[in-house]
């Protein structure tokens, strides 16, 4: 009887936990509530250096913040998260850590699909950002098998940087661009005899720009999070974020918890009339 009574316990404490994070996230919504965090993931391996571990358990642990704090936006209703994971200049690493990155990378994008995932509890749709194509095969085809599978689900978005720099991401969208407006020149020449275009839409715009970039569905972020207390951007999402609120808490990102999130986001609200106010004025402006 004893052991009949005791097995319920670990739910009950479950059930207590989800009740009070409600209660905590309907006090939070008071006040305005982003609709798209972004996070540099900094401080895997400082994590698993400072515990004197195998580098891949920072990563790892980093893994398992990742999958909490992406269910802890979904419980307030963060419809968009953007996670820094893997930056091309991460290639100049050593090679067997940059292969022991690619196997891990993989192993965690399959667990992503897996049936008791927060992807599949939650309906997340998973996009991969950056050049996909400087991956090894076995990790590209795993990220581009989650975005087919997940491309139906309409919970929240999970956006993964891998092989990604902001520089490389609008210098892609320029090529883009290019490669899909149409020139039309109509025989028109100047003085020189040297044709011209005509229709002054033939140069590439800001809004042509935008529409090829990796993030032309998703809306820029409200709050950019870098962890480890660094204050750098890291080439990381520099066209989306003039008008975020950048943050840099102290902890490592595999000790990044939901105290640090509701503080990120009690910080947002603080300055939100003045992001407003200058979001305001940017439209006008443009």
């Amino acid at each position: 009887m004893e052991k009949h009574g005791r097995k319920p316990e670990p739910n009950i404490f479950a059930s207590v936990w989800r009740f009070l994070r409600r209660c905590l996230f309907l006090v939070l919504a008071l006040g305005p509530m982003p609709n798209h965090i972004a996070f540099i993931m900094d401080g895997n391996r400082r994590y698993a250096k400072q515990r004197n571990v195998k580098e891949g358990t920072g990563h790892g642990v980093g893994f398992t913040t990742l999958t909490s704090i992406c269910q802890y936006c979904y419980e307030m209703g963060v419809k968009y998260v953007t996670v820094y994971a893997f930056s091309i200049d991460n290639f100049k690493r050593k090679p067997e850590e940059v292969q022991s990155l690619m196997d891990l990378m993989k192993e965690k994008i399959d667990e992503l699909l897996e049936e008791d995932s927060i992807v599949q509890k939650y309906g997340f749709r998973i996009n991969f950002w950056g050049s996909l194509d400087l991956l090894s095969e076995p990790v590209r085809l795993a990220a581009e098998k989650a975005m087919t599978h997940t491309a139906d689900n309409t919970g929240p978005v999970l956006s993964i940087c891998v092989a990604y720099t902001s520089t490389n991401e609008i210098m892609r969208a320029i090529k883009k661009s290019c490669a899909r407006k149409s020139f039309r020149t109509q025989g028109y020449v100047n003085c020189d005899g040297e044709s011209v275009c005509e229709d002054i839409n033939g140069y590439v715009t800001v809004a042509d720009l935008e529409e090829n970039l990796d993030t032309a569905d998703c809306p820029d972020p409200d709050i950019v999070i870098r962890t480890s207390g660094e204050a750098r951007l890291s080439n990381f999402l520099l066209w989306q974020t003039s008008l975020s609120h950048l943050q840099n808490p102290n902890p490592l990102w595999p000790e990044f918890s939901l105290r640090n999130l509701v503080w990120a986001i009690l910080e947002y609200q603080k300055i939100y009339p003045y992001l407003e106010a200058r979001r305001r004025l940017a439209k006008k402006e443009n």
